[in-house]
């Protein structure tokens, strides 16, 4: 599912993105890898998609990006 999808409070874990070398490579600089685990802080809908991942770093993520991100959720 995209990430833009993803309820507040919800982790999940990069599949992969969707797009070409500029987007791959810009959220890759980010931190961004397939296989990292996200927790989704605030994605209500509206606005950017706010995650936090690694411990102690937190990301805006516009929602037409978040659209590329492919993620799954991880089962408790």
């Amino acid at each position: 599912m995209p990430l833009a999808m993803v309820e507040a409070g919800l982790k999940v874990r990069l599949v992969q993105v969707h797009g070409g070398l500029g987007i791959r490579h810009r959220l890759a600089d980010l931190g961004l890898i397939p296989g990292v685990v996200l927790s989704v802080v605030q994605g209500n809908g509206a606005g950017p998609v706010i995650i936090a991942f690694r411990d102690d770093v937190r990301l805006a993520i516009g929602r037409g990006m978040a659209h590329r991100v492919e993620v799954e959720t991880l089962t408790a």
